[in-house]
């Protein structure tokens, strides 16, 4: 580009009659395309922060509406939570989260980014409908949600989906009725949209598109251990069978070691899953098959028990409705929003939060839609487990007669 005087001194000699308007504006011209550029180069240079900046209009629902004046039950519909624990998240996130305003505009702050985060996994809304009640942009929505969920398990999973105290876990389940147990375990399809690449592995066995989360449960129903992302069509067992916690059961590292004696026999401390899963010394199924009233009595007991992760799935469910929504995310993404959805269910469980009937009502409009695949049974079965299993059934039947 030429210096400004050589612009102004050609075209001032190709017309005498050039005004000093038009001389003006010839001399302006370069600094104009200069700013042009700056802004380009800035642009470039930014980050995808750029697109998390505060919007300056349709944010009067959000900071005088939400902030100011709704009260804790407006908060628990719509956010699942009350304001102190919202609040409280959101200082637990914030070192992740919190970022610094530019010259162009101010960032997003933390309370508004984990809000439609919250917002977007506790309804069905589309992205361009949260944008639309925040007033940001669509495509910062979907940017959002993955930071907190990210930041979520970054900060908090962890410290939030954990074993606890194995004593009172066992405690909890002998009262149910059944001795030395350490949770239950059952896996759920969630419904996801049509993925790219190899589909036909992620149609179930009732014919929808799905992933499968994997999850053991206490006594309240909180998650002490999950693992997702396998495709729907993959069976229960080979899902349990790569697992970190098959790993650890098989080990022996996953509970203390702390045996009972059921009749003559030594049993470990148990979890409890359905006829899919392999009956193992540390794994007790239901007996299937012709039942006599001993058997019958030991289904009881497990069922009672094993429906704490059936109530667990529900109130996830419930609370997260993006998870009986077909989850519009890429691969890598889903497994990262299912494992904050369960964190955040146990932040909720944990702190009190009331779970409204309501949301029950929806999973299960939604359910009939996207009905579970029914388990198949497995006849694997070790010797020693069934010599177990016999034990608590003969010790279950004796009990009953007392």
């Amino acid at each position: 580009m030429l210096p400004a005087h050589h612009v102004w001194q050609w075209s001032y000699s190709f017309s005498s009659k050039v005004t000093v308007r038009s001389q003006t504006m010839i001399l302006i011209r370069p600094t104009h395309k200069t700013l042009k550029l700056l802004v380009a180069v800035t642009d470039m240079l930014s980050t995808v922060e750029r697109h998390l900046w505060a919007r300056e209009t349709s944010t009067e629902w959000w900071d005088h509406i939400v902030l100011q004046a709704w009260d804790d039950e407006q908060r628990l519909q719509n956010f699942r939570m009350r304001k102190a624990t919202f609040m409280a998240l959101c200082a637990e996130l914030a070192p992740t989260l919190r970022r610094r305003d530019t010259r162009l505009r101010a960032a997003l702050r933390v309370e508004k980014r984990v809000a439609i985060a919250i917002w977007k996994l506790a309804t069905p809304d589309s992205y361009r409908l949260v944008a639309n009640q925040f007033g940001v942009g669509k495509s910062t929505v979907g940017i959002v949600l993955m930071q907190v969920c990210t930041a979520i398990n970054h900060t908090l999973l962890r410290r939030t989906v954990t074993l606890g105290n194995v004593q009172d876990i066992v405690d909890g389940f002998a009262q149910m009725g059944f001795p030395n147990c350490g949770g239950a375990i059952d896996g759920t399809h969630i419904p996801i949209l049509a993925p790219p690449h190899l589909a036909s592995e992620y149609i179930n066995r009732n014919g929808y598109f799905s992933v499968v989360l994997q999850a053991l449960v206490d006594h309240r129903g909180r998650f002490t251990d999950i693992y997702s992302g396998w495709p729907g069509k993959v069976h229960d067992a080979r899902i349990f069978q790569n697992s970190a916690l098959f790993r650890k059961l098989l080990a022996g590292t996953f509970f203390p070691d702390r045996k009972i004696t059921v009749g003559e026999v030594k049993m470990p401390i148990v979890i409890l899953g359905d006829p899919a899963y392999p009956l193992m010394p540390w794994l007790m199924k239901p007996y299937t098959g012709k039942l006599d009233r001993s058997k019958d009595q030991f289904n009881y007991r497990l069922s009672r028990c094993k429906m704490t992760v059936e109530c667990a799935f529900g109130r996830l469910n419930g609370r997260w409705r993006c998870l009986y929504g077909k989850l519009d995310l890429g691969e890598s993404s889903i497994s990262a929003v299912i494992s904050a959805c369960c964190t955040l269910h146990n932040i909720c469980e944990g702190k009190g939060e009331t779970f409204s009937e309501e949301w029950t009502s929806e999973v299960q409009h939604l359910e009939a839609e996207f009905a579970q695949p029914e388990s198949r049974a497995t006849r694997e079965a070790q010797q020693r487990a069934s010599r177990i299993r016999d034990a608590l059934r003969e010790q279950f039947e004796a009990e009953s007669q007392q």
